[in-house]
């Protein structure tokens, strides 16, 4: 028997190989098929079945494109209707791999689909379960993905998920392991551990969401409290992987083509194509094609391509560091951007050898900032940090603008202002900071390492120094407040 987690930090997310006696099973692939496919040809093993825990709103899953390359069946739990081919196994179902048992646990809560795979050794020893978004190390899924106005709410969906942990996953032996989809990081959950697996046993006597003398209504109560708005890519996806969507191949032919400036200047008048600058933050700031967004490949790219660009068919031309052109397309591919048009060929170098001119975002650092805010000349600080982020600690005087919220929130700022920015380390800042700059705002100053740097610099903070002080009230009345 073979179990193998194949972890991708950019999105939390967590595939698995399992194989027995020539046989294999992939869970929750990703979008491109090339890994999959050259472990298979490794391992000299013939790929089985495609195990899906429930349809993912966070990334697009490679099942599709799998099944079509190796002939694999793709097998989703109770619930699961589809517009491609699949097998919708029954609850309790076993099915055979190789050695190996799999059986089906319906485990609805986190969506009505959801299912959690039990794994069987050859001896028929209950081994690990593959919980998808049932149940996360430290965490469980959140219940407010697939509600439906007026037929299913999140308490609803709470309720199924407490009677699923505890009549389908409690139950189970203590050294069973449990291997989630997401670790820390997802915003398919709250409050997830870093650490991506774990014995049963300790979920039960650690994990909130496990205690044994919680009452379901205590379970609603804690599950749905604190949930953050989901970013409004996640339906959009969950869309595509219950219908269907392109050739990935295809996506990355198209996307990964390099431009010539007259080219990359074309691909942007003739589609209105968005240009996106992967490149790091403290390279960008320095000069960058006017109108750029930048979106680092370094940091959380995926998520943060999905909360910002509003269209998955946005029309996209790129920077990136020499090399890393089909990183950034399958990255895209991966939250269902397929629209990629190609990239600058010699990146900014290319550009200004053509004559053309760059952009750039002004900086202060930390110590400047209070300077200046001792002199009274800033007069707008903007901690695009989240809600609870902000909270727990910030400058007084600092308004509270998250960059989750941005699309929803422009109206609140005036372009013939002065606003400064700021977050944890400066990423998100300084994407904030090119969308303002892209949408004509010109008086915009990015503060150089950001939080952290501003707690070094001893910047005057708020009342709130710890986070397990806050109530839950003020933490719901601040998400209300941005969202």
């Amino acid at each position: 028997m073979k179990v193998e987690q194949i972890y991708t930090g950019c999105l939390a997310e967590a595939a698995y190989y399992i194989e027995s006696n020539g046989e294999a099973a992939i869970i929750d692939p990703l979008r491109e098929t090339k890994p999959y496919l050259e472990k298979l040809e490794k391992e000299g093993a013939r790929l089985k079945y495609i195990f899906e825990t429930h349809f993912h709103a966070d990334f697009v899953s490679g099942h599709i494109g799998l099944a079509e390359k190796t002939g694999a069946t793709i097998v989703y739990g109770p619930n699961a209707e589809t517009a491609f081919e699949k097998y919708m196994a029954k609850d309790g179902e076993e099915l055979r791999l190789g050695k190996l048992t799999v059986k089906v646990l319906h485990t609805p809560g986190h969506t009505p689909e959801s299912t959690t795979y039990l794994l069987r050794d050859e001896n028929g020893k209950d081994y690990a379960i593959f919980s998808g978004d049932t149940l996360f190390i430290g965490d469980v899924g959140r219940p407010d993905l697939a509600q439906k106005s007026g037929e299913v709410t999140k308490e609803d969906l709470a309720g199924w998920l407490y009677d699923s942990l505890r009549t389908k996953v409690m139950p189970l032996a203590d050294d069973v392991i449990v291997y989630p989809g997401h670790g820390a990081g997802s915003a398919c959950g709250k409050n997830m551990s870093s650490e991506t697996w774990d014995l049963l046993g300790n979920q039960k006597k650690t994990n909130y969401a496990l205690r044994a003398d919680m009452t379901r209504q205590e379970f609603i109560a804690e599950v749905t409290a604190g949930l953050m708005p989901p970013p409004q890519y996640f339906a959009k996806n969950a869309r595509l992987n219950k219908g269907g969507y392109g050739n990935f191949d295809e996506v990355l032919e198209k996307g990964a083509k390099p431009l010539s400036v007259e080219a990359f200047e074309a691909a942007i008048e003739q589609n209105e194509a968005m240009i996106l600058d992967t490149r790091h933050e403290d390279i960008f700031r320095h000069g960058f094609v006017p109108g750029s967004v930048f979106i680092g490949l370094d940091g959380d790219f995926a998520p943060w391509v999905g909360a910002l660009i509003t269209d998955l068919q946005q029309p996209i031309v790129f920077l990136a560091d020499e090399g890393r052109e089909e990183e950034v397309v399958t990255r895209l591919a991966r939250v269902g951007y397929d629209n990629t048009l190609g990239y600058l060929q010699g990146g900014v170098e290319a550009w200004v050898a053509a004559g053309k001119e760059l952009d750039e975002i002004v900086s202060v650092t930390a110590v400047e900032l209070a300077e200046r805010i001792q002199r009274g000349s800033v007069k707008n600080l903007l901690d695009v940090r989240k809600p609870t982020e902000f909270i727990s600690q910030h400058a007084l005087g600092a308004l509270n603008f998250p960059l989750d919220y941005i699309n929803n929130n422009m109206y609140r700022l005036n372009r013939a202002e002065d606003y400064y920015l700021h977050c944890l380390g400066g990423y998100r800042s300084m994407i904030m900071a090119s969308i303002l700059k892209a949408r004509g705002f010109q008086n915009i100053t990015d503060v150089r390492g950001g939080w952290r740097a501003i707690e070094v610099a001893d910047i005057q903070l708020s009342d709130y120094a710890c986070p397990t002080t806050i109530p839950q009230e003020v933490i719901d009345e601040a998400i209300q407040a941005v969202a």
